[in-house]
């Protein structure tokens, strides 16, 4: 087949932001994805007759505009619709917290907890928004990188000007997000265990931790940098499931010249004279590259694909035990009803079920969810985010009937021996407490599923390459952020081995549906393209 200019090892949609900037500049770029269809995470299945919905990935909010914009994807097919109402919060038979847009509103649905929190309310947003905003400014950045000379220092010099700007008070809160807890610092914001519980979801989202796990303040954070259709902080549904997201970029990227071939999983990268030269799939075949480009967690990359003995000994080994685990069990069903739950009741309107519906009523509710997974293996009352697309996206399943994906934490990215995900016993079993959790708000549920899919971390990890079912791709801890991810000396998308980069969330700016990491890869391997491809040993 000759030699490509870049072959890139996943079809999720990084890969195929990646693809489509690289083929748009010239280059010949191939595309490997193991799976019969590309998108990775990121693709609309139909799980049950008639029944289509978004496999793992679920909602829309981080997808970069720049990226939408330069790939032109609503030109390619891409619609995104808004959310009516943010979240809904059953809390017990007689109460709900539901969360509408705008801060008024926002403030009125929070004085039936708590009149101070409300009152709180917006010194607590305008202290989010001063330190997304200078986090928001770092995204499309390439992270100064440890050890790379005088660019590398005047870039962190251009950060450090940035936070210096801020207020001292705001430069605090800012160093709170990044080292905290969600639940200290929303501590100093909120008294009400049912706010304080609402917000704190944000920072144990795909993250195998409590609200009181240092760290987990900024995962909140990083769930606040989202749009859509240009409104900040809006949440939306892409028509056709998350798989519209993949389709919109491949049809992009093919547009551009780059070739996407399905079924062709890489078995190892190849190594000649001290760098990467392409990759042998299982089949035996060798696809050879000037570069290789890696849409998989990096994890994954040095545990299985990078031959021993290609990258220093130490580095190795510490990049093939990166942190990961999102704790997460990923469910779609289909519905031949909606829900009714008890506290609002349908005949009283229906906009609420159109939003993210969250079963995590208090702070506490939260932080035991945790704690049974660390000590039983998985939650005996699990946290659960339950999103029914079909009430903005008619397509998804038939007239009268409805489709919801289930986003369940939390459990562990490994069972305790002899206990193992791959049993099918085991995941089977939890898929029915998640069933009856939901029911014990809406009666009608359980009765309701005439049909599901169910997908424990093994799962994730085998058909979609998330390593101990990490939908991050490696944790989004203080040490795996920034010019630490995924290691200190390697953050700038280039790889310990010369002609091999890292173009997926397990590189900066982290997890979700962004676009970012192949956006941000891409221009390093074109700013390398003249031949002199640069890695660190």
């Amino acid at each position: 087949m000759g030699l490509h200019d870049v072959a890139i090892i996943g079809g999720g949609h990084n890969g195929l932001t990646a693809a489509a900037y690289l083929a748009a500049a010239g280059l010949d770029v191939v595309v490997l994805e193991k799976n019969a269809n590309v998108g990775g995470a990121a693709y609309t299945d139909e799980f049950h007759p008639g029944f289509r919905n978004s496999v793992a990935a679920y909602t829309v909010s981080l997808l970069n505009p720049k990226v939408i914009r330069d790939l032109d994807l609503p030109r390619h097919g891409l619609r995104i619709v808004e959310r009516p109402v943010a979240n809904f919060w059953p809390v017990d038979d007689r109460r709900a917290l539901v969360m509408p847009y705008g801060l008024a509103a926002r403030q009125r649905a929070i004085a039936a907890f708590s009149e101070r929190d409300a009152a709180r309310l917006p010194a607590y947003d305008a202290a989010l928004d001063r330190a997304a905003s200078v986090l928001k400014g770092l995204l499309l950045e390439t992270p100064p990188n440890a050890g790379g000379g005088l660019r590398e220092l005047w870039k962190g010099a251009r950060l450090s000007r940035s936070v210096q700007k801020l207020p001292l008070e705001a430069q605090r809160d800012l160093a709170a997000l990044f080292t905290e807890s969600a639940a200290g610092f929303l501590a100093r914001w909120f008294e009400n265990e049912t706010v304080k519980a609402a917000f704190a979801f944000d920072g144990i989202v795909g993250t195998y931790a409590a609200p009181t796990t240092p760290g987990t303040a900024y995962v909140l954070l990083h769930h606040c940098f989202g749009e859509v259709n240009g409104k900040p902080g809006v949440w939306g549904h892409a028509v056709g499931g998350m798989g519209a997201i993949s389709a919109a970029i491949a049809a992009a990227a093919r547009e551009k010249g780059a070739k996407i071939r399905t079924d062709a999983p890489v078995r190892e990268i190849l190594v000649e004279n001290g760098r990467a030269a392409g990759v042998v799939l299982a089949s035996g075949e060798t696809v050879r590259a000037r570069a290789v480009a890696a849409a998989v967690p990096p994890k994954l990359l040095f545990s299985r694909l990078v031959p021993e003995g290609a990258v220093n000994p130490g580095l190795h080994q510490r990049l093939a035990g990166l942190k990961s685990g999102s704790g997460t069990f990923r469910m779609n069903v289909a519905l031949s009803e909606l829900p009714d739950f008890t506290c609002r009741p349908n005949r009283e309107g229906t906009d609420h079920l159109a939003s993210g519906i969250v079963i995590g009523p208090t702070l506490d509710y939260l932080e035991r969810a945790y704690l049974d997974a660390r000590r039983d293996g998985w939650s005996k009352e699990p946290v659960v985010e339950i999103l029914i697309p079909s009430m903005l996206d008619a397509t998804l399943a038939p007239k009268g009937r409805h489709v919801a994906s289930l986003f369940v934490q939390h459990v562990a990215p490994h069972l305790p021996a002899p206990r193992a995900w791959s049993n099918p016993h085991e995941k089977e079993a939890f898929a029915d407490l998640v069933i009856d959790t939901v029911t014990r708000h809406a009666p009608n549920f359980k009765a309701s599923v005439v049909g599901r899919q169910v997908l424990s971390p093994w799962d994730l990890e085998q058909r979609f390459g998330l390593i101990d079912g990490d939908i991050f791709h490696g944790a989004l801890s203080l040490d795996q952020l920034f010019s630490m991810r995924p290691v200190l000396g390697h953050a700038d998308y280039r790889m310990p081995l010369p002609g091999l980069y890292l173009c997926a969330s397990g590189a900066h700016p982290g997890g979700g549906v962004t676009g970012v990491p192949g956006h941000n890869a891409a221009r390093e391997i074109l700013r390398d393209r003249k031949g002199w491809w640069k890695g660190r040993a």
